[in-house]
């Protein structure tokens, strides 16, 4: 990390002199501590030495050459935000949306985490990448009919305004002096004009942003906000809503009771309803969604194929599955936005925590090794893939029938994943036949058949596979996360759904409840599945899945 130059203590200003340069007169009492008069919060830029002399602001802020076009052009994007915007809108007539990008967050002390929209913004506004920390989108409501033109061109009755932090200008201590937002430290963000043009969505400053907020609201308009993308922004918008005059306490109630499971569904105009909507919307994907999907899938698939050449240099390292990790991270980095989630890799006994991202073990020859990863691409969308491999290109008989009862799990899935049957359905095929193979097997307690095992009073088998079978799949690696479970669980499957299929058999080293040859053996097997009109779509199944196609893929890899 780069740190403004050192300048000589005979040119600072006497409030960056070191405390033993100070004349006596401005040092602090003696019984007092050296620094403890400055404010904590500003003790972060003690590093700094930046002059501050009237020349140095002088020339730092003049002889600069006209900014270069960017070359900003419309995104592909803006006809489909524009068409979600109209479906949200649609859905709270007269109320005002707000739905914040969300702010950087801070890693450790005074540097920040790369910065990620919120999936909400991001789905409605078709920024990805790092695009724009602070901003918020606010869906105004205007007279019926005069709004923003929905899909079909029909005027609605909001209108989108994007309030973002614009480019600073050269002469304003931002320019030079900023280190979170400075286009010194950390580059030229885009201006108003450029934001709209991107987004195809009038922006305005975010200093504007209070005033538009607060316009009318308790005279009839109902000011609502995505929860938990931007605190500031939420405090803002409780202290406007008290300004007004308005009850929030029912509303408040109402969304904890609904979060709690006490009421059957959150007020039509609430927060939480808003939240719920926004992740709703993103149930069924568009044709450009589609399109970012088949574009992780395929820069994952070949993150797993560099990962399956660098196997050899995973054995011979003490931190072989780092290796894997950064073998993968570094691809997503190089070919997406970065990884849509800390990668798994989990060699040997490690495949068998369900979500092993430590990643510090060793990759021994014989084993099988679990990779579970996702490229996220610069739109945000997602993979979700899982392949478990054995790691010297060969399974073992044991190895071979532990996935292979996976695989004819997944491959039921697979069947009932089409329009008209339920999303609850894919879990259940697949759990049908992972009951089936484990009593098959002997390992299901006395008494106990695969069809009482499937029972809701019984559920044995799920000691071995605790966790579900599908997810909802897109800007968020478990998409829709906030929709109600008659829209997800218990909904009916329509073309456009995106999910996961991703059984698993998991026995832990010290299992006794099944034969020793079993212990230490974890399989996934995960594919991306697109539904389509007369059925589904594996999008990963170029990512061979068969045990003999497994082996000949390894086997062309390594050479």
């Amino acid at each position: 990390m780069s740190d403004a130059e050192t300048t000589p203590t005979s040119e600072l200003p006497t409030s960056e002199l070191p405390t033993s340069e100070l004349p006596t007169s401005e040092l602090p009492p003696a019984d007092q501590p050296a620094g403890e008069a400055d404010a904590l919060e500003q003790r972060g830029d003690n590093r700094s030495h930046r002059p501050s002399s009237k020349a140095f602001v002088e020339f730092i802020t003049s002889g600069w050459a006209p900014r270069a076009d960017l070359g900003i052009e419309p995104s592909r994007a803006v006809p489909f935000t524009a068409a979600r915007r109209a479906r949200l809108a649609a859905q709270f007539p007269g109320a005002r949306l707000v739905v914040p990008a969300g702010t950087l967050k801070t890693r450790s002390n005074d540097t920040d985490y790369r910065f990620r929209p919120h999936s909400a913004f991001a789905h409605l506004t078709g920024l990805g990448t790092d695009q724009e920390p602070d901003a918020v989108l606010v869906l105004h409501p205007v007279e019926p009919g005069t709004g923003d033109p929905g899909a079909d061109g029909t005027r609605g009755d909001h209108h989108a305004v994007l309030y973002v932090r614009p480019l600073a200008a050269r002469d304003t201590e931002e320019f030079y002096a900023d280190s979170r937002y400075g286009e010194f430290w950390v580059g030229a963000r885009p201006t108003l004009e450029d934001v709209t043009t991107l987004t195809g969505i009038e922006a305005r400053h975010v200093d504007e942003l209070r005033d538009g907020l607060a316009k009318d609201v308790g005279a009839g308009v109902t000011l609502l906000v995505v929860l938990g993308a931007d605190e500031g922004v939420e405090t803002l918008v409780e202290a406007i809503r008290a300004e007004a005059g308005v009850d929030t306490v029912d509303a408040e109630a109402a969304d904890v009771r609904a979060a709690t499971g006490e009421a059957a569904a959150a007020p039509e105009l609430s927060d939480a309803k808003l939240v719920e909507a926004a992740s709703e919307l993103r149930l069924v994907k568009d044709e450009l969604e589609v399109e970012h999907m088949r574009e992780a899938v395929a820069r994952t698939i070949e993150g797993f194929e560099a990962v399956v050449r660098n196997l050899p240099r995973a054995v011979a390292h003490r931190r072989g599955e780092r290796v894997i990790e950064t073998t993968f991270d570094g691809h997503a980095r190089l070919e997406g936005n970065t990884v849509g989630y800390e990668t798994i890799a989990a060699a040997g006994e490690h495949a068998t925590t369900l979500h092993w991202i430590t990643n510090d073990g060793v990759v021994r020859e014989g084993e099988l090794v679990l990779v579970d990863a996702g490229v996220e691409v610069d739109a945000l969308y997602t993979a979700d893939v899982t392949r478990t491999l054995p790691v010297t290109g060969t399974f073992t008989e044991t190895q071979r029938r532990i996935y292979s009862a996976v695989l004819d799990a997944a491959d039921a899935a697979f069947a009932v994943a089409v329009p008209g049957n339920r999303f609850r359905d894919v879990h259940a095929a697949a759990m049908e036949v992972i009951a089936a193979r484990l009593e098959e097997w002997g390992l299901l307690p006395d008494g106990v058949t695969a069809e009482v095992a499937l029972t809701p009073e019984g559920q044995q088998h799920r000691r071995w596979m605790v966790h579900g079978t599908s997810h909802h799949l897109g800007l968020d690696v478990h998409d829709c996360a906030q929709a109600r479970r008659e829209m997800y669980q218990d909904a009916v499957i329509e073309p456009g759904m995106v999910f996961t299929i991703e059984p698993g058999l998991y026995f832990k080293s010290d299992d006794l409840a099944v034969p020793e040859e079993y212990r230490g053996i974890g399989v996934r097997i995960e594919d991306d599945v697109l539904v389509t009109a007369d059925g589904n779509e594996n999008l990963s199944a170029a990512l061979p899945r068969r045990p003999e196609d497994v082996e000949a893929w390894m086997a062309r890899l390594l050479g």
